[in-house]
């Protein structure tokens, strides 16, 4: 899943937009980042050209406006909706896009683990006591959290949610009263994307049906 392939170009009338003389890259299994009003939610992008991207998510994508498509480098780009079907969806990009640099993933940081910014109460369960915590953001691998209660680097420690299954985790870093831990057990991407979608926007996790937002 680190690694998509990339088949270039094809003329595959995906429906992105209506320019179909746009060289379009065909890239497999590569995690990203859409960013809608009602939060942070993962999808897949399947193909992409200078007019347009095409995304699969885990459930129904968002579609309110603004929407911001987040690479693992952190390069963003503006995209609006023109398509859905299911669980895929079409984009154009507001602005001028390097492709290249797109598809390359290039930018100023290295490619990382997707990391959604999502805040929520819980509780951390550690040598036979609970106190109450805030997780500011989640990845598969671990979380950032802020805690009243000083904690140890390597305590071992629960974290307890109505929202989440009980994840065992241990204290990584911390400064001040934010804190970062590494789950014991990592997320799936699915299972993440299931969560994020659950947390922030529970319709999306809905029967999907098909929209069209423009010409095609």
């Amino acid at each position: 899943m680190e690694h998509g392939r990339i088949e270039m170009p094809h003329e595959a009338a995906t429906g992105l937009t209506e320019d179909r003389s746009a060289p379009r890259f065909t890239l497999l299994i590569r995690a990203a980042k859409l960013i809608a009003p009602t939060g942070e939610f993962i999808a897949v992008i399947r193909d992409v050209s200078e007019s347009g991207i095409s995304l699969r998510g885990f459930h129904t994508l968002p579609v309110g406006q603004p929407l911001t498509l987040e690479l693992r480098t952190g390069e963003q780009h503006r995209v609006e909706p023109v398509w859905s079907r299911g669980h895929e969806a079409g984009y154009r990009f507001a602005e001028t896009v390097d492709i290249v640099r797109l598809v390359a993933e290039a930018g100023r940081f290295p490619k990382r683990q997707l990391r959604l910014n999502l805040t929520f109460g819980v509780e951390l369960a550690f040598l036979g006591r609970k106190t109450a915590a805030e997780v500011r953001n989640i990845s598969q691998q671990g979380a950032g959290i802020t805690c009243a209660e000083r904690l140890a680097i390597q305590q071992p420690l629960r974290i307890v949610s109505g929202l989440l299954p009980e994840i065992r985790a241990k204290v990584r870093w911390r400064k001040d009263d934010a804190y970062g831990l590494a789950f014991d057990d990592t997320f799936g991407l699915g299972q993440l994307a299931a969560f994020a979608a659950g947390a922030q926007d529970p319709a999306l996790l809905a029967v999907p049906g098909r929209s069209e937002f423009g010409r095609r």
